[in-house]
């Protein structure tokens, strides 16, 4: 074998070493976690050209406990008290596979753990109830609820992880969660919480409303371009009645020549330039709300040509900036990304984002600007799964801005390819 050859071989070989396997981020090699079990992984290097095709998880050898298509991997996987070799597993399309080991305790106490709301917090009415139950019971755990006073029992679910919205009227509330396992047991966490006052006043379908703009946004700055040509273009059709869930859809399109442009719109809610009637001149109203929920169902016949979808609200007051920036990375993780006000720049969670094409997908997201003016994330429902998040950011400086607005934005993939992106039942709720 000549020189060049050998060299090129043993590079090759070398790769393949280095990057082998599947890169695993939850749970960790040697941890000790409870039930159910985080596995969250994306696939890693593959000489395949066509591309990794499908992840799994084996709790065991031979037993195969979740498998899903693509190139990334987030499940929860319920397993009784004990140590388990698991592997997380690639499959790519020229039949070839590579594995990552991870051996885990999983440990033996009962409880409740509750991520929404958190305790001594006050929130606003409906409440999301996020939290996960444990057992000792090898047979697991029956089923879970919500007390929201001592033999008030508000809501049941059975199953080992519970995510719901209860309607709550003003006031303090003394609630627990509790977990019931199939041996009779129980256990619970108590969290007290204040409802407060006002359950908020809602923009309702926005998508359907007048004082909407669009704005080209074109790489490498992103600053909105007063002369877009040919780069980038777009177009907006409201009142569109199939796709619709309301018969008043409004279809949203993005094409252009410059790979990676942006196109985002936009609709002035309250303060300066309000559209809906609401001038807040002496600042009064903007600086009364903290907390927004942004819902609406999207449709798109073919999401892939999508770069990234965007859900923002901002708010501006005291000549500071909050910007409630999310997106939904359809290319870079299929995972939310939250906006870094202060560093401008994106940030990837590890909470999927994975829209189906040829349906209605829902999403609402919760925002709040908090009691120390920070931004934070709390949460995000995409068709009906709720992952809490509870992320914070400081805000930027804003001067000369006050009031509230709608963003929509649709983003350009490598090749700029034309998409259109529809929204239907389109609500932005604020207290």
């Amino acid at each position: 074998m000549h020189k060049c050859a050998l060299l090129i071989v043993c590079l090759l070989t070398l790769v393949s070493s280095l990057f082998a396997g599947v890169n695993v981020t939850s749970p960790s090699n040697g941890s000790t976690v409870p039930s159910p079990v985080h596995f969250a992984a994306t696939a890693g290097w593959t000489s395949c050209s066509k591309g990794v095709a499908s992840m799994g998880v084996y709790t065991a050898p031979g037993v195969l406990a979740y498998v899903s298509n693509g190139t990334t991997l987030s499940a929860d996987l319920t397993l009784s008290a004990g140590t388990y070799d698991t592997t997380v597993e690639q499959w790519d399309y020229c039949g070839a596979a590579s594995t990552t080991a991870i051996t885990i305790t999983v440990s033996t106490s009962s409880g409740v753990s509750v991520t929404s709301p958190t305790n001594n917090s006050t929130v606003g009415s409906p409440v999301h109830f996020a939290a996960t139950g444990t057992t000792t019971c090898s047979k697991g755990v029956a089923s879970m609820g919500i007390y929201t006073a001592p033999y008030q029992k508000a809501y049941t679910v059975n199953g080992a992880s519970l995510s719901t919205d209860l309607t709550l009227s003003a006031g303090t509330y003394n609630t627990t969660v509790t977990e019931w396992d199939n041996c009779g047991g129980a256990s619970s966490t108590p969290v007290t919480i204040t409802v407060s006052g006002s359950s908020g006043k809602t923009f309702s379908a926005m998508q359907a409303a007048s004082g909407w703009n669009g704005y080209g946004e074109l790489p490498p700055k992103y600053d909105i371009c007063s002369s877009c040509g040919p780069g980038v273009t777009w177009s907006m059709g409201q009142k569109i009645s199939n796709p619709s869930l309301s018969g008043k859809a409004t279809k949203y399109t993005i094409g252009g020549t410059t790979p990676y442009a942006d196109v985002l719109w936009n609709n002035h809610l309250i303060g300066d330039g309000s559209t809906q009637g609401l001038p807040d001149k002496d600042h009064s109203l903007t600086k009364s709300i903290h907390n927004f929920t942004y819902d609406a169902y999207f449709y798109g016949t073919d999401l892939s040509l999508s770069e990234n979808i965007e859900f923002d609200i901002a708010q501006f007051l005291d000549n500071t900036g909050y910007y409630f920036g999310t997106q939904c990375q359809i290319v870079n993780g299929k995972v939310w990304g939250v906006w870094d006000n202060v560093n401008a720049k994106w940030i990837s969670t590890s909470i999927p984002c994975n829209p189906a094409s040829n349906t209605w997908n829902h999403v609402v997201i919760q925002f709040q600007r908090t009691s120390d003016n920070k931004v934070l994330y709390q949460s995000f429902t995409l068709n009906g799964v709720t992952k809490t998040l509870n992320w914070k950011y400081p805000p930027y400086s804003a001067p000369g801005w006050n009031g509230i607005v709608l963003n929509f934005q649709l983003d350009g993939n490598y090749k700029q390819s034309p998409y259109s992106v529809y929204l239907d039942n389109l609500n932005v709720t604020y207290w």
